[in-house]
């Protein structure tokens, strides 16, 4: 990939998007192309199509996507479906059309099935029940890497898929209603830090298991696999992760240690847990020569920086 080709970062104000924007950027790429959704409405097909027959870029990253934690997953069903292959399909024939030379599609860990024996390999896939609380979120994404094998086969297009794990760090969702769970506790435990409150209650029983992965370690790992990796090399889907996780208890306490909380926290078990264990197997990207680096405290302490840095903007994104 040279650092002169035109390269597409599709949704590059969020949080993939704007990781991967750092890291091109500080490896010499110049020429990038982003653009917002009131400049391109990547469910308009007909705008997609003209924005790709008009620029012409060399290489894309689909980082775009309509993203959400359990509750928008569940008060959103038909907008997380609709959204998302609206996403996949635009882009991906666009891409085709115009004659893309490659490009990375960002999956999700949640397509794998709900009990999938742990650490999950790539293998696991479609070989079980969803997580019922995001399946729509997930089909879409399935279909979206389906969809890259699919053109591969007949296309011969050079489509790179890859299903990172729960991902964290700069220009992340802070909104209760709508974010993650590590960025909603850690909201969560500063504006119980600001208010002096006495509890923080936390959704579910702080039982399941997570990995997390940093942003900046994820767009270290895409902008990797663009320079070294085609899609015939990796025959499938690759996983990015740490290859470790933590408890929700676990990381409530760690979020709480960097916020600088001192109250007491409650797990409501009324509340639903989710998945009961969700780590990748990272074999498979760890033999292609690629590791994360960041730890996840070191993460946890650059995440809140930056939301203390750019905290009105934060509550001006809820």
């Amino acid at each position: 990939m040279d650092t002169g080709a035109k390269i597409y970062v599709a949704g590059h104000n969020g949080l993939v998007g704007s990781a991967l924007c750092r890291k091109l950027e500080s490896s010499g790429y110049r020429n990038l192309i982003c653009l917002s959704r009131s400049e391109l409405d990547l469910c308009d097909q007909r705008a997609t199509r003209e924005f790709f027959e008009n620029q012409k870029p060399d290489y894309v990253f689909l980082a775009a996507a309509k993203v959400g934690g359990i509750h928008a997953n569940a008060s959103q069903p038909a907008q997380f479906i609709h959204d998302n292959l609206s996403i996949s399909v635009n882009i991906l024939e666009a891409a085709r059309q115009s004659g893309v030379t490659k490009l990375l599609y960002l999956g999700s860990s949640c397509i794998y099935p709900k009990m999938s024996p742990q650490p999950i390999a790539e293998e696991a896939l479609l070989t079980g029940s969803l997580e019922p609380s995001n399946s729509y979120y997930a089909i879409a994404k399935i279909a979206g890497l389906k969809m890259c094998d699919a053109y591969n086969r007949q296309y011969g297009t050079n489509f790179i898929t890859t299903m990172p794990t729960n991902l964290y760090g700069p220009n992340d969702n802070f909104d209760l209603e709508t974010s993650h769970v590590l960025p909603a506790l850690l909201r969560k435990c500063h504006d119980a830090k600001t208010a002096q409150a006495k509890e923080v209650v936390v959704w579910g029983s702080g039982t399941p298991r997570r990995e997390f992965l940093h942003a900046d370690d994820l767009a270290d790992a895409c902008v990797f696999l663009m320079q070294n990796c085609s899609a015939s090399e990796l025959d499938g889907h690759v996983n990015i992760g740490t290859g470790v996780d933590v408890s929700i208890r676990e990381l409530t306490h760690l979020i709480q240690k960097t916020v600088g909380y001192k109250g007491d926290l409650a797990f409501d078990a009324s509340k639903p847990d989710g998945t009961p264990r969700k780590l990748l197997n990272v074999d498979k990207m760890n033999k292609l020569g690629w590791t994360a680096k960041k730890t996840l405290e070191k993460g946890l302490e650059d995440t809140y920086d930056w939301y203390l840095a750019n905290l009105n903007l934060s509550k001006d994104a809820s």
